[in-house]
């Protein structure tokens, strides 16, 4: 399968498409920047009572409850809600699920009481949403026993959703076809933000690109190569950071042609990670 990665941030460059956050607190300035590098448009708009006033603006709506509180779930419902009426994506992260009841309750109810489009996190996290009992530590993945692609498939479809596994290897999947995303370094890891911002970066990319698990993808491989590029030329974690946003804004067609590690297959109902 062909992906066209340097196509879909060309469109982002031109379109400059709005990205609306309701975020991690912890994280927000870097998923506004990051969104910027890339040429998109990033808002943080976090009130109740303005929430659908912005997705109106918006080409896609980003939720991340790595910071949350039941009145912020409440804002991402009337946000979510509101994108479903315009018909802009909405892209959830997970961040967390697994950790406490309460997130597993909050995330349960958004994807119960809205249209969530995309639903991303780390293997954990989604492994809990699909209904195994592992403990997330904090934000950070916990071992999953079993295939994580056939899991990933089987919640897409049980979801009708794309689902995006981030890890050493990255996976998208809609159900019927599965991206194995190879690009990044393992400094990524050890920078607090990587996994919020790979999130906003798949939300420019959706806001450009209908078929959601190419969007992923893309974006993936787009901050993967980055991250490639920036570990290259830092001294640690604190320049890495600084290095990411300038590679993303200087990211070229024959730089990711020559990067990207990016293998998709069509899955079939029988055997769901098989080509």
């Amino acid at each position: 399968m062909n992906l066209d990665t340097f196509l879909l941030l060309t469109r982002i460059r031109e379109k400059r498409p709005v990205v609306h956050h309701l975020t991690n607190w912890v994280t927000i300035y870097d998923c506004a920047q990051v969104v910027k590098v890339l040429g998109a448009s990033p808002v943080m708009a976090h009130a109740r009572e303005e929430v659908a006033d912005m997705v109106a603006l918006a080409h896609s709506l980003v939720l991340n409850l790595g910071t949350l509180t039941p009145e912020l779930v409440e804002a991402m419902k009337l946000a979510a809600r509101a994108a479903n009426a315009r018909g802009i994506p909405v892209v959830l992260d997970a961040c967390g699920v697994g950790a406490t009841p309460l997130r597993d309750q909050k995330c349960l109810e958004l994807l119960e009481e809205a249209r969530i489009d995309l639903l991303k996190g780390n293997a954990s996290e989604v492994a809990r949403l699909a209904g195994k009992a592992v403990q997330t530590r904090g934000v950070d993945s916990a071992p999953v026993a079993g295939d994580l692609a056939e899991l990933s498939v089987r919640l897409a479809r049980e979801r009708h959703l794309v689902v995006v596994v981030t890890g050493p290897e990255d996976l998208v999947t809609d159900g019927a076809v599965l991206w194995r995303v190879r690009n990044g370094d393992p400094i990524m890891a050890q920078v607090v933000g990587t996994g919020c911002m790979a999130t906003s970066v798949i939300g420019a990319f959706a806001a450009v690109e209908q078929d959601l698990a190419t969007a992923a993808a893309a974006a993936l491989v787009c901050f993967g190569v980055a991250g490639e590029c920036a570990a290259r030329g830092c001294l640690g974690p604190g320049s890495f950071k600084e290095c990411l946003y300038d590679y993303l804004y200087h990211l070229d067609g024959p730089t990711l042609e020559r990067m990207q590690k990016a293998e998709g297959c069509a899955v079939s109902t029988s055997s769901p990670t098989a080509p």
